[in-house]
C-alpha cells in the first residue's frame, strides 16, 4: 500500500449517527477474520496516511492505533468498501495478536456452529503461520523441527520424493492415495517456502499473473 498516493473519499462513505463505520480486519496471508473495529473520518485518514490500522475506541472515546498498548501491529496491505458504502474491509499483515487480552491471533478463535475445515487459502496461511512458529520455537521430536535442522537439502529432497509418490498414486483408481500424497507434497512445499523466506501470498500473486 503506497501511503503517499493513497486517498479515501470519505464523502462516499455512510457513517452512522455517531460518525462511525464498521471495518472488518482480515489477515492478508491466511484470510482469517482478525477483528471488527469502528472507524471515524480521523481513524480512516490515519490508517491510510500511516499504513497501520487505526480505529475509534468507543471506551476511550478517541482514535488509537491498533495494538499500540501491547506492541501488536496491523500493517495495511489493502482496503475495500462495500457496494453500499456502509462498511470497510481491511486486509492487513498482523504482527502479534488481534485479541490482546487473551493473546489469540484472531478475535474469533471459538467456533460455535457448523463444520469448518479451514479450506483453501486460509488453511495455507494458517499452516504457514504454524510452520513459522515451529521454526522459531523448535520442539524435540517434532518432524517439522527435524526438517529445519537438517536444512534445505533435506527439505528439497522430501519435496522431490513426495512429488514422485503423488505421480505413482495417480496411477491407481482410488483417489485416497492421491489425497494423502498431495497433502504430503503440499506440506513439504510449505516448509520449503518457509525455509527460503517465501510467503504463500507471493506464490499466489505469481499465479494470478499467469492467469491473466
Amino acid at each position: 500500500m503506497e501511503q503517499k498516493k493513497a486517498t479515501v473519499d470519505v464523502k462516499k462513505l455512510k457513517f452512522d449517527k455517531d460518525g462511525l463505520i464498521p471495518a472488518v480486519v482480515q489477515d492478508y496471508e491466511s484470510g482469517e477474520v482478525l477483528t471488527l473495529v469502528y472507524m471515524n473520518e480521523e481513524a480512516i485518514h490515519k490508517t491510510v496516511s500511516t499504513g497501520y490500522t487505526h480505529h475509534y475506541s468507543r471506551s476511550a472515546k478517541k482514535v488509537v492505533k491498533y495494538g499500540d498498548v501491547h506492541g501488536n501491529t496491523q500493517k495495511v496491505k489493502a482496503m475495500f468498501v462495500d457496494s453500499d458504502g456502509d462498511s470497510l474491509l481491511v486486509k492487513a499483515d498482523q504482527k502479534g495478536f488481534a485479541d490482546e487480552e487473551k493473546s489469540t491471533f484472531t478475535c474469533y478463535p471459538e467456533q460455535i456452529v457448523g463444520e469448518y475445515n479451514n479450506i483453501g487459502g486460509e488453511m495455507f496461511g494458517r499452516l504457514q503461520r504454524i510452520i513459522t512458529d515451529v521454526k522459531k520455537n523448535p520442539e524435540d521430536g517434532a518432524y517439522t523441527s527435524f526438517l529445519f535442522v537438517r536444512g534445505i537439502d533435506r527439505i528439497g529432497k522430501k519435496v522431490g520424493e513426495e512429488a514422485v509418490e503423488l505421480v505413482i498414486a495417480s496411477k491407481n483408481q482410488e483417489k485416497t492415495g492421491v489425497v494423502n500424497e498431495a497433502a504430503d507434497l503440499l506440506y513439504h512445499v510449505m516448509v520449503l517456502l518457509n525455509a527460503k523466506g517465501v510467503k504463500i501470498s507471493e506464490v499466489c500473486a505469481e499465479l494470478c499473473k499467469r492467469n491473466r
